[in-house]
């Protein structure tokens, strides 16, 4: 009788420490238990997964070129506002392909202002280091000019990158940088070659669904 409330005894003081053993081992081997955002992995991004970019900066008309000849242009200030919604799908942890709106608007030294809607198909590449995201991309597409009673729809293609970091699974945010290519080509009623190029500054937030 005393060997047998012995043996009991026991079992009851290890009875806490074998709950726990087991515990710990089912949550190590549950697949929906999340890891911890400190153990980063590099490989975030899968087949199907998507971003949405809002951003908001400035544009500097850089260089004006009419029939290959530079030109002045009449901004003045030398600087504009930009904003872009920006949509992502992930092909791959580092391909992605995706569309984009911008609105561009510009001062002139008459106190005017020139707009520029551009619309575009994009595609990128993005390297990954701890929490810091590094996409480069290339957009296509068209875009229609205003300023004052002239009107413009034409091609345009911007190239550029950016650095995000990701601040939870959900948001990250960054810089972005841009060289856009803005050509119009000369009509029966003006005779202009004219080739802008801006570059384009903005602060971005980037939503991960």
């Amino acid at each position: 009788m005393h060997k047998t409330r012995t043996i009991l005894i026991i079992l009851l003081l290890c009875l806490p420490f074998l709950l726990y053993a087991q515990n710990d081992d089912s949550n190590n081997n549950d697949p929906s238990r999340e890891t911890d955002w400190d153990d980063f992995q590099t490989e975030l991004y899968s087949f199907g997964d998507q971003t949405f970019i809002i951003s908001l900066g400035t544009v500097f008309p850089v260089l004006f070129m009419n029939k290959g000849v530079p030109i002045e242009h009449n901004f003045n200030p030398p600087v504009g506002g930009a904003g872009s919604l920006i949509y992502n799908f992930y092909l791959n942890s580092r391909f992605f392909i995706g569309g984009e709106l911008n609105g561009i608007f510009l001062a002139t030294i008459a106190r005017e202002t020139a707009y520029i809607i551009p619309l575009g198909l994009r595609a990128g590449f993005q390297f990954i280091l701890w929490r810091f995201e590094f996409p480069i991309t290339l957009t296509l597409g068209m875009t229609w000019h205003r300023y004052l009673d002239y009107r413009y729809f034409g091609f345009y293609m911007k190239g550029g990158g950016a650095v995000y970091y990701r601040f939870n699974p959900e948001w990250s945010f960054g810089v972005t940088g841009n060289w856009c290519w803005f050509p119009e080509i000369g009509t029966e009623n003006r005779n202009e070659d004219v080739h802008g190029n801006i570059v384009e500054l903005t602060l971005s937030a980037r939503y991960h669904f």
